[in-house]
């Protein structure tokens, strides 16, 4: 995969009234700074059901991951794989749009046997990567090279933070953002 590959890091936080997913685009795996960015607003979001977290998450990162330019990769807060064969919200993203999806989860999940480990920084707590269309050892050092000096890498806490301090109130976002029904 090309240095200069087109990446996308997507992320969800659920609130009482909806959810809000945030994408940011960057170039290469060790880019600093987004190129793109896009938020949109869920008054329907799924409910949480138990062992089927992608029913919840996934129309959210569609439409998110659609809002914004074609990306070579994208990467999600959670697991490709759950366990040998078994899909994570990542895999199953990946059957809707194809390409290359890299999780990168902060917790581990026992049955993710297929996981690799990467340290960051000096951290003491890994997280957990997995990929679909490149292996997980080239996706695990990708990770492992992206900007910053934490655990978690610079535009991947951009990310998250971007979901979550977008509009408290629950209401959309304004300005090049979108409102999704």
């Amino acid at each position: 995969m090309p240095g200069d590959a087109l990446i996308a890091c997507v992320d969800v936080d659920y609130r009482d009234t909806g959810a809000v997913a945030a994408g940011l685009w960057f170039r290469g795996w060790t880019a600093a700074a987004a190129e793109h960015t896009s938020v949109a607003f869920f008054p329907k979001a799924a409910e949480y059901e138990p062992g089927q977290f992608y029913r919840r998450e996934l129309p959210c990162l569609l439409e998110i991951v659609q809002s914004g330019p074609r990306a070579e990769v994208i990467i999600v807060d959670g697991y490709v794989w759950l366990g040998e064969g078994k899909p994570g919200l990542g895999s199953h993203l990946h059957a809707a749009i194809g390409g290359v999806v890299v999780g990168v989860a902060k917790t581990w999940f026992a049955g993710a046997t297929n996981a690799i480990k990467v340290y960051r920084a000096s951290s003491r707590s890994p997280l957990f990567v997995s990929a679909v269309g490149i292996s997980a050892e080239e996706a695990a050092a990708n990770v492992s090279a992206m900007h910053g000096s934490y655990r978690v890498p610079t535009l991947l806490k951009q990310v998250d933070i971007l979901a979550r301090n977008a509009r408290q109130d629950g209401k959309p976002v304004t300005g090049a953002r979108r409102d999704i029904e």
